[in-house]
């Protein structure tokens, strides 16, 4: 989302290298390219203004750090303004003293509400017992969908058969709930195409008798400033508690998220970075500055690989890499954690300096080679992974008609499989399996 606000950041911040201090001259340029790159980003338009004249302030006649130039030091007040634009820290949802605690989902019709229902009650169910129900009587089969991704996930769905009235649907809900044990609700409310009186009304009654805990504004990001005043619209009838901002993952130029905060007043509590139920993320405004700037988010990539690797299994596979005897289907299997963790694409832009290789002609990462080396080992017999030296010429015709690819790629997997082992060998000779680990990409 923000690739094109990046690339420019970091061009206007090359032209500040080699400066030993930071006068008014120099700051004054790079803040005019600064406010027209953020502008171009669909950043609110008083929010650009604020931004820009806070890190003036800040940077006008600063000494530069030992060891750190007039260009890093601008990345740093830049990172740190970001970082307060965009609310300063992770904001938690509050469940409140009440059993079960009731989070409305509220939102224009299309941002997304119903499958973000699903995504946030999966994510909670991980320490609580979450329960969801459609308070939606006017899109066809708005209960219907929801109650068929509740099922994908595990968690319950209120059925409202028979029941066209949200408010009492709601009501029902919450007593099912509350007899099922369940600690969370989350209603997922009716949407429009545009903000209009029945819909907020309709939204007031089931706020005033349901108590929530937590009303949650669904913007999409997609929609730009439209996105933001909404939301302003949103809390100003009805007040909202935080923001979940959807298709994150999308084309759009990132303003909304950028000024959402600033001109809400409410935070972004979390992303969704693609359609799967299991796309959803905490917002962290330091690590999403950090990957603006080009700094990356290497505690995210962490927390990303925590999730998809067992330790039993990174464990084998370092006693395996010790003895030398990593297989074509450890190599495979590693392939699918990969995988499991997202696209190619948003690995590399939280490792710090990688991310810029999307930038670079040729360099730009592909998912479907990991789909393709996972095809040729699939096509192998379990003795042909474990032994890749018996795969003769004959073997490897078999192997690419059988994967959909060609010799060439087979041969070009195979090559690159044993420049990999031989890399392992000195890497478990001279310096240690565990510098190996450190620098293992898989």
């Amino acid at each position: 989302m923000f690739e094109n606000l990046s690339e420019k950041l970091e061009s206007i911040f090359k032209k500040l290298r080699g400066r030993g201090v930071l006068n008014e001259e120099s700051v004054g340029a790079a803040l005019k390219e600064i406010r027209i790159a953020l502008l171009e980003a669909d950043v609110n338009f008083k929010v650009v203004k604020d931004f820009t004249e806070d890190v003036r302030i800040r940077a006008i006649g600063r000494e530069v750090i030992d060891s750190i130039t007039p260009g890093q030091q601008v990345v740093k007040i830049v990172h740190e303004r970001l970082v307060d634009l965009m609310g300063g820290v992770s904001a938690h949802i509050k469940f409140g003293s009440h059993i079960p605690a009731v989070i409305m989902l509220v939102g224009l019709q299309g941002c997304g509400k119903t499958t973000t229902a699903v995504k946030l009650a999966r994510l909670l169910s991980r320490e609580k017992k979450v329960c969801l129900v459609s308070a939606d009587v006017y899109r066809p089969a708005a209960r219907e969908q929801l109650a068929v991704l509740g099922r994908q996930i595990n968690v319950s769905v209120f059925a409202a058969e028979n029941l066209n009235d949200p408010l009492e649907i709601c009501l029902q809900a919450i007593e099912q709930a509350r007899r099922d044990g369940c600690e969370v609700i989350i209603i997922d409310t009716a949407g429009r195409l545009h903000i209009d009186e029945p819909l907020m009304d309709e939204l007031k009654k089931i706020k005033l008798k349901v108590n929530p805990a937590e009303i949650i504004y669904v913007a999409d990001a997609m929609t730009g400033q439209d996105a933001v005043n909404v939301g302003s619209k949103f809390n100003e009838l009805i007040g909202i508690d935080g923001v979940i901002m959807t298709k994150m993952d999308g084309d759009a130029r990132g303003g909304a998220a950028l000024s959402l905060k600033a001109v809400v007043g409410k935070p972004i509590k979390f992303v969704g970075i693609g359609e799967k139920v299991d796309a959803l993320e905490v917002f962290h405004p330091e690590r999403m500055a950090s990957r603006i700037l080009g700094m990356g988010d290497i505690l995210s990539l962490v927390e990303k690989a925590q999730a998809v690797i067992d330790e039993k299994t990174a464990l084998l596979l370092e006693k395996k890499i010790r003895k030398n005897d990593f297989s074509l289907e450890d190599f495979r299997n590693q392939i699918t954690q990969i995988k499991k963790m997202g696209s190619l694409q948003d690995i590399l832009g939280m490792i710090p300096g990688l991310g810029k290789m999307k930038a670079l002609k040729g360099l730009q990462p592909d998912d479907s080679e990991i789909v393709k080396v996972a095809a040729i080992i699939d096509s192998m017999t379990k003795k042909e992974r474990f032994n890749y030296q018996i795969i003769d010429g004959r073997r490897r015709k078999r192997i690419a008609a059988g994967s959909g690819t060609s010799v060439q790629d087979v041969n070009r997997l195979l090559k690159n499989y044993a420049e990999m082992k031989k890399m392992m060998k000195k890497y478990n000779q001279k310096e240690g399996v565990k510098s190996l680990m450190r620098n293992f990409p898989f």
